[in-house]
């Protein structure tokens, strides 16, 4: 899919620095105490496309924090506006790879990960682009609690499945997989844009919880 350049995307995002994080330098390891000011767990999406999902989570979990990632200037701007909008405390974005997670957050800095429907990539030459295969795994298994978890969600039955044996394969624990969210028995779902877009159109969307095993 080609994104389309958002003009002034960028100057939109210097104006807010304090709710799209652009100095780096020194927040591995601080996000709770100089970035949020308070000790409350945090929970990250990858991938957090317009923020839909990411505000919705913030407003019902006022004692949570969260951070949406996204890499495309153009896509995370609509995300600030809906935020300020908001105006949420407890969310913050960053606006980098997945790749870079390292180097932003501590070992045990995050509770939780989000991917929500993520690109497939389905090309098998691609398949180390997906953010279920394994190098972003180690990924995030170094920055987050032993026993954190990742929920993923998705309409696409391919990556599904191969996400499920990618975390499975890592020695994570499945739980609470439904190949039909939407007609299941999980409550408190809060969609994203994606997926009222495709529910509405009659697509079955996919989701899985996979634990991160502890020593």
């Amino acid at each position: 899919m080609r994104l389309r350049n958002k003009p002034g995307a960028h100057e939109t995002i210097k104006n807010y620095p304090n709710i799209v994080i652009s100095s780096l330098d020194h927040v591995k390891g601080s996000w709770k105490n100089e970035i949020f000011n308070n000790d409350n767990p945090i929970f990250i999406e990858i991938g957090m496309g317009k923020g839909t999902f990411i505000n919705g989570m913030a407003r019902k979990n006022p004692n949570i924090n969260f951070i949406g990632v996204e890499k495309y200037t153009s896509v995370i701007v609509s995300a600030l506006e809906l935020t300020l909008e908001n105006s949420l405390p407890n969310v913050r974005l960053l606006n980098i790879d997945a790749l870079e997670l390292p180097s932003i957050f501590a070992k045990g800095e995050i509770e939780r990960i989000y991917l929500n429907f993520s690109d497939p990539w389905p090309k098998n030459r691609h398949e180390k682009r997906r953010l279920s295969h394994e190098t972003f795994l180690r990924i995030y298994e170094d920055i987050v609690i032993p026993g954190g978890e990742i929920h993923m969600k998705t309409d696409n039955q391919g990556l599904f499945e191969y996400s499920l044996e990618s975390f499975s394969t890592y020695g994570m624990l499945l739980k609470n997989i439904s190949l039909d969210l939407h007609n299941s028995n999980i409550k408190d779902n809060v969609m994203t844009e994606y997926e009222a877009k495709f529910s509405k159109q009659g697509k079955r969307i996919y989701r899985c919880e996979a634990k991160f095993r502890t020593l």
